[in-house]
């Protein structure tokens, strides 16, 4: 990474839209991404995180925004982008009638930084044969190859879009360590979206949360999980609870029992809670990350979640 370059945001995105006819895939999202941090890019299926990583990349013009990859505008330059990120899609596209060894010789010259040292220390680590052609590859072996070839020119971005999607987790852990492998080596940014939120956990230092192309959380991991809680209070006869705490992520009734889900949380919520009334019980309830991502996405969509229960709404997200 050149000196010029070391002390801006790896990605800077400010006010980003990608249309597609009158459907707003990506509405308005902000985020600043630092060097060195590894950004789990969180969402239900067509969320926007697709969307958003292409528009990083360069492979779909935004409709209004800025972005910033690497200090890089991906609109002007995308070939200065590409040859300093590392992009591994969901959807691998390698000739599948090339060998293991042909895909890296085809893509060694597009990059000036291709190490061949670093190539070779991941065909080991991945196990892979370099005679055997794509089309005999298992699915996590050709995920494998396109791992590789996006690491050995040693990006200083890699983004990766949900590319361990149904692998079994053997193979999952195989990726995982070659990409951790990766970052530790020097410092190096990594933007990955995953439905596996024990992936997430192992690798992120940073979230983001996406629904319906708008971010609703963008910030470290540990702050996410500690400072989000459940506030489960036992409704009194009669009574409808009231008015949520401030920083309500959402909330819900199942029969008397009232859930409060709150970011930032302190007891004060709780002695809040209490002196509005109606209340005859309080507990407190640690969540993990795939139970507050679920919230986020709920209190968002405002009762439109379908649940199991017919007697179960959910309330708005509270700014």
């Amino acid at each position: 990474m050149s000196e010029t370059n070391s002390n801006l945001p790896a990605i800077d995105v400010h006010g980003l839209v990608k249309r597609f006819r009158k459907h707003k895939a990506v509405d308005g999202l902000s985020m600043t991404i630092p060097p060195g941090t590894a950004f789990g890019f969180l969402g239900p299926n067509g969320a926007g995180k697709t969307t958003t990583l292409k528009l990083l990349m360069g492979l779909l013009r935004r409709d209004a925004g800025d972005v910033s990859v690497l200090g890089l505008d991906p609109a002007v330059d995308d070939v200065g982008v590409k040859l300093r990120v590392g992009y591994v899609p969901e959807q691998q596209f390698i000739y599948r009638w090339m060998r293991v060894s042909d895909a890296i010789r085809f893509c060694k010259p597009l990059y000036p930084t291709w190490n061949d040292d670093r190539g070779n220390e991941l065909l080991k680590l991945f196990a892979l044969d370099a005679g055997k052609k794509v089309k005999h590859l298992s699915k996590g072996n050709v995920v494998k190859l396109a791992l590789l070839l996006a690491m050995a020119h040693e990006p200083e971005l890699l983004i990766l879009d949900e590319p361990m999607a149904g692998l079994d987790p053997l193979v999952r852990d195989d990726l995982l360590d070659g990409v951790l492998r990766t970052l530790c080596d020097r410092e190096r940014t990594l933007v990955f979206s995953s439905h596996t939120m024990a992936d997430v956990q192992r690798m992120a230092d940073r979230i983001g949360i996406i629904d319906e192309g708008t971010l609703l959380y963008d910030g470290p991991i540990d702050v996410l999980l500690n400072g989000t809680k459940r506030i489960r209070a036992v409704l009194a006869n009669g009574s409808n609870g009231g008015e949520p705490p401030d920083g309500t992520i959402c909330h819900r009734v199942v029969d008397r029992e009232w859930l409060i889900t709150v970011r930032d949380f302190s007891q004060d919520k709780v002695s809040r809670l209490v002196a509005g009334g109606g209340v005859s019980r309080v507990d407190v309830l640690d969540l993990n990350l795939e139970e507050i991502f679920k919230d986020y996405i709920r209190g968002r969509r405002g009762g439109r979640t379908e649940t199991a229960s017919s007697s179960m709404t959910y309330g708005e997200v509270r700014s």
